[in-house]
């Protein structure tokens, strides 16, 4: 049992339990490899525990059946055998008692065995009491061993068919006689064969029973390892608070106990560097803003200063200006981490919400938005959407020379708006860093900008994600990047539209429907940057028929 649901900095990152395990190794660290030509693949231990349990029942049902099989072959062979013996002497005794009267054995067999299968050799010669039965018909062995004053038996195939021949030697008034009487054993052979049938059969559903009780011990077996794995996952995509269930396996405390205080530990640390962060933010911003007032009060009478003061103010209105700005870019990361703010979702229509964002940001560049793209319905909060949108654009400026197309497209439940450069590009080893805060790329260090933060990209991909979409970089033709934000987008409600008048898109703010405050979750994440399948847990909220809101025009965000 896992329990669990506060989520922390790493929240929703795309984790699957039944993912194949991977090992992350250091710098310079190299990954072991298995020698050419070998390759190691080794059962899991549920499949071990089935394959072994489906074997010993294999081999145990086959042993028994084997036993069984020819334990009662053998007793009921010798049974019969017995039998047919006692009746074979039987005849004899009475042809012979027949021949004391006076009478032919010949005749005598013709009377006393009618039509049973039986020959009988007297003075070199032989009887048969049907044309079935040939001299052929007696082994040479067995005939030699009658005709030398024993009783013998013997099992043979005639015809495709199991004949037992008993042979009882006797005397008689022409000499010695040697009397052979053949019996069918065809019924104790079918007998037998649907005994071993019945018995393959049983071995085969012990065999599929064992294999099927394996798979459910093992299942079983490992179910606490399953949970700890699950709870592990958890805990590395953002649920801070899940915990193992201490009384669920008595036998695994030890282990439960150990992982809970680890994850007890784990979130304390991270809640509590969180908290130190967004302190020392805070801090920070009250000294921030007397420097910047006296700085403001410095610049007002800048035109008094010498030449060599005023280019010192320069220099120190840019750096207190990007201090400031890295301060509030730390306040808002901060606040996601903690899970500050609602997510004050509304269901707009894109294209006028591109529009009127892309005014607000100054934007020069081409525009492409398809007329199906820009009709449909996104639920977003507006803020966040600008903020995005205003974050990629600031740093195509920053580090491409500015952006030169934003497009838009659609595909299914998803909406894709893009911001594309034609500046030297992200390479590919770093388009999931670059996502990372205080990252900015090999663009940023070659072209020395001091100016930026390493903090917007991650601020983006943390609005994406409490958007419910995901962002991603991916190269721009043989020039450039793109910048790709992915968002849901509603399904077609009906041919009512509230798009503002032509021509009046880049200057009036979109409608807005349905504004409904979404909670935040408890803790932000680093994004997953991967063109990977799209995140289906963005959070939906659809007002009742009827309810409609205007909102406000959307502001930047400070």
């Amino acid at each position: 049992m896992i329990r669990g649901g506060t989520r922390g900095p790493d929240e929703g990152a795309a984790v699957r339990a039944d993912d194949a395990p991977h090992v992350s190794h250091g710098a310079g660290e190299a990954a072991p490899s298995l020698p050419r030509g070998r390759t190691r693949r080794h059962l899991g231990l549920a499949a071990r525990v089935t394959t072994t349990f489906a074997l010993g029942a294999l081999v145990l049902s086959g042993t028994l059946a084997s036993i069984t099989y020819f334990s009662v072959r053998s007793s009921l062979i010798n049974q019969e055998e017995t039998s047919l013996a006692h009746e074979a002497v039987a005849t004899a005794e009475a042809l012979q008692g027949q021949s004391e009267a006076g009478q032919s054995v010949v005749f005598a067999l013709a009377e006393i065995n009618g039509n049973a299968a039986s020959i009988l050799e007297q003075a070199g010669q032989w009887y048969p009491s049907s044309q079935s039965v040939q001299e052929s018909s007696v082994p040479a062995g067995l005939r030699s061993l009658v005709l030398n004053n024993h009783l013998g038996e013997q099992l043979v195939d005639l015809a495709g068919k199991p004949v037992l021949i008993v042979g009882v030697p006797f005397r008689a008034a022409g000499g010695p006689v040697a009397y052979f009487q053949l019996f069918d054993m065809s019924e104790v052979a079918g007998t037998l064969r649907t005994l071993l049938g019945a018995l393959v059969l049983a071995s085969v559903v012990t065999t599929l029973g064992g294999a099927v009780v394996g798979r459910w011990g093992a299942r079983r077996a490992l179910r606490p390892l399953r949970e700890t794995a699950q709870a592990a996952l958890s805990i590395a995509g953002g649920q801070l608070d899940t915990r193992l269930a201490s009384d669920a396996y008595s036998d695994l405390a030890v282990l439960t106990s150990a992982f809970n205080k680890m994850a007890d530990r784990l979130q304390e640390r991270i809640e509590r560097d969180a908290r130190f962060t967004s302190d020392v933010n805070h801090e920070l911003r009250s000294p921030l803003t007397t420097v910047a007032t006296a700085l403001s009060v410095l610049e007002g009478r800048r035109a008094e200063l010498p030449e060599r003061a005023a280019q010192a103010l320069d220099l120190l209105s840019a750096e207190v200006r990007r201090f400031r700005r890295l301060v509030d870019d730390l306040l808002e990361i901060s606040r996601l981490d903690a899970g500050l703010g609602d997510v004050n979702a509304e269901e707009v229509t894109l294209g006028p919400l591109m529009k009127y964002t892309l005014a607000a940001a100054r934007y020069q560049g081409i525009i492409d938005i398809p007329a199906s793209v820009g009709e449909r319905r996104v639920l977003v909060d507006k803020l966040r959407f600008e903020r995005v949108l205003a974050n990629l654009i600031e740093n195509a400026d920053r580090y491409a020379g500015g952006p030169v197309r934003v497009a838009a497209e659609a595909d299914g439940a998803w909406a894709r708006i893009a911001v594309e450069d034609r500046g030297p590009g992200v390479p590919a080893e770093e388009r999931e860093r670059i996502f990372d805060r205080f990252s900015r790329g090999a663009s940023g260090r070659r072209r020395g900008a001091g100016d930026g933060t390493g903090l917007g990209l991650a601020i983006v991909a943390e609005h994406a994600r409490l958007l419910g979409g995901r962002v991603w970089v991916e190269p721009n033709g043989s020039r450039g990047a793109r910048f790709v934000v992915e968002l849901p987008v509603q399904p077609p409600v009906g041919p009512e539209s509230d798009e503002p008048a032509a021509g009046s898109a880049a200057a009036q703010p979109p409608s807005a429907k349905s504004a409904v405050p979404l909670k935040s979750p408890t803790h932000g994440r680093r994004p997953s940057t991967a063109p990977a399948a799209p995140s289906t847990g963005a959070s939906r909220v659809v007002q009742p028929p009827g309810a409609v809101t205007t909102a406000e025009p959307p502001a930047s965000e400070p």
